[in-house]
Order: structure tokens, then sequence, then C-alpha cells
């Protein structure tokens, strides 16, 4: 990078693009293309608002920033960093949340689900709330807001994903209804029911990953891949989540490209696979009847 001749955001940003668009890099972790991705990682890195009126961005940087942002846009290129690792922060739900290598960027499409309260799948609003494999906790917290007299409970097998869970509780300000809990799937909530459980889990089949771009390599494996269908962990949700729901409960998960592989193994099981307005695929809803129902099936099928 030429110092001398990035004076301003604007420069910054135009070269970022450029340089972008040259080296391949691939985009899929809170935006979709470069000049969005250069934007985000300039405007973050000096902690000025994406909103930011245009004039400003012919302001000149200092010296000090220049460096800083530089070093961001080195690592974006020559290491793939995706650039919410660069600034620390993504957002979900127009919401903002901490994020490090220790857990999955956000970018679930269940997010349009809590913007529209679900509606109309569920019966009335939920007292209580599983946000299973939670990671940042970004699906639980946005519930949380979404319905705000809920307990909500965050759950995951790494303790590494829940103190970034913690962190984001206190960011929020909601340590009185929300908190985590760690457990490899249920394990951790013996006994206990949820009026609404949601979760994206690891599903990524292993051609899958083995196919991935090389920004995912620095997100935890544990948080994507899962078997050779990428059901491993989900088998197991659907064995037991008839014990974990309320009488009138919902279960929604989120599985990607691997729908094919559950329509394949549960022929029998009437999925709903839910429509996105805004982008995205692979999540159903089952009720606790239907949970109820297909029980046995479910647990014949764990490996």
């Amino acid at each position: 990078m030429t110092e001398s001749r990035l004076l301003t955001l604007r420069d910054h940003i135009r070269w970022a693009v450029s340089r972008f668009h040259a080296e391949g890099l691939y985009f899929g972790h809170g935006t979709d293309n470069a000049w969005d991705d250069a934007r985000q990682l300039v405007l973050g890195a000096l902690h000025l608002p994406w909103e930011i009126a245009d004039s400003y961005l012919d302001c000149r940087l200092e010296d000090d920033e220049r460096f800083h942002l530089r070093e961001l846009l080195r690592r974006r290129i020559e290491e793939r960093v995706p650039t919410a690792y660069l600034l620390g922060e993504a957002w979900f739900c127009d919401l903002p949340f901490v994020v490090d290598e220790r857990v999955l960027i956000p970018r679930s499409p269940i997010a349009e689900l809590i913007q529209r309260k679900f509606e109309p799948w569920l019966a009335a609003d939920p007292a209580r709330i599983l946000d299973l494999c939670t990671g940042s906790g970004c699906i639980g917290i946005a519930c949380a807001y979404a319905f705000p007299e809920a307990e909500v409970v965050l759950a995951d097998l790494s303790f590494d994903a829940l103190e970034v869970a913690n962190i984001n509780i206190e960011r929020h300000e909601l340590g009185e209804r929300v908190y985590g809990v760690q457990g490899d799937g249920f394990d951790g909530l013996p006994g206990q029911r949820f009026d609404l459980i949601v979760s994206n889990p690891p599903y990524v089949d292993a051609e899958d990953f083995s196919d991935m771009p090389e920004e995912y390599q620095h997100e935890p494996e544990l948080g994507l891949a899962c078997g050779d269908d990428g059901l491993d962990l989900v088998r197991r949700m659907l064995a037991e989540a008839a014990d974990h729901l309320t009488e009138k409960g919902s279960l929604i998960v989120e599985v990607g490209n691997s729908q094919v592989h559950v329509e394949a193994l549960y022929p029998e099981v009437d999925f709903t696979w839910l429509d996105f307005e805004y982008g995205g695929h692979g999540v159903f809803l089952l009720s606790a009847a239907q949970c109820r129902e297909h029980q046995a099936l479910f647990q014949s099928r764990v490996k």
C-alpha cells in the first residue's frame, strides 16, 4: 500500500475494493461484495458509523489511523481473516455482538424470523426460549429483545464460546433473564422444557467443508463440521427434542445445504421448511406434537 497516496477514507475504501477483487477474497460473513466489506472494515476500524455522510469520506486520516488500517487490510488480504474478526464485532438483528475466533460470525437467516417474532408460527409469545449451540449468543439475545418477558437459555458444548456469549449478555445488560449453560446438546438441561427451541448447530457435511473458502478456516471447526452428512448433532437433537418442549412448543433448526440430507434421512416426516424474503434456506420447523409423534423414528436413526 502506498501510504503517501492514500490519504482519505474514500482513498482507503477504493484501494481496498480494488485489492479485494484482485486477490479473489470471499465475502460470506455479513457482507456479500467487496464494496460493503471494504466500507465495513475501514469505517469500523476508525469507529465511524456505517451511515456516515458522504462528505466525511473525503476527510484525511492521521498517520496512526493509516498505519492501523494498513495492518488490518494486510491481514484481510494476505491472511484472509474475515472483517468481523478484525474488528471484533458483528451485527445481527441490528444489534452489535462481540466476536472472535472462538465463535462463528453471525449470519443466520433466522434473524429474519426473530425480527418478525416468528409470526405466524408461534401460538403465543414464548415464556422460555433455548438457543441451542449458541456460539456468540446472538440468536438467543436477539430473541430476548423480541420477547422482553421471556427467560432465555444459551447452551453450547464449547466453554470458549460461552465465554463470548457471556460477554454479550453483559454488553446487552440482559443478565437477569439470559444465562449460559455448558453441555453437549441437551445434556446440560435435564428436565428443562421450553416453549421455543432455536438452533443453528454445526451442519456442514464433509464435502462442503473440504470446499469452503479460506476465510472459513479462521472459524472454529466445532461450529461448522458435523460428520459425513453434517447431521451428527441434528440427529441427537431430533431424538431428544420432544423431552424438552412444552406441549405447544416449537423447534426451529438451521441445516443449510444439509437440507437434502435431512429430507433423505426422514422421508416420513413433514418438515415445514421456512421461506426468507432476504435470502437464506435450509431452516425447518417442527411442532412439539410432531417431535413426539416421530420420536421413536428419530431415536432409531441416531448413529
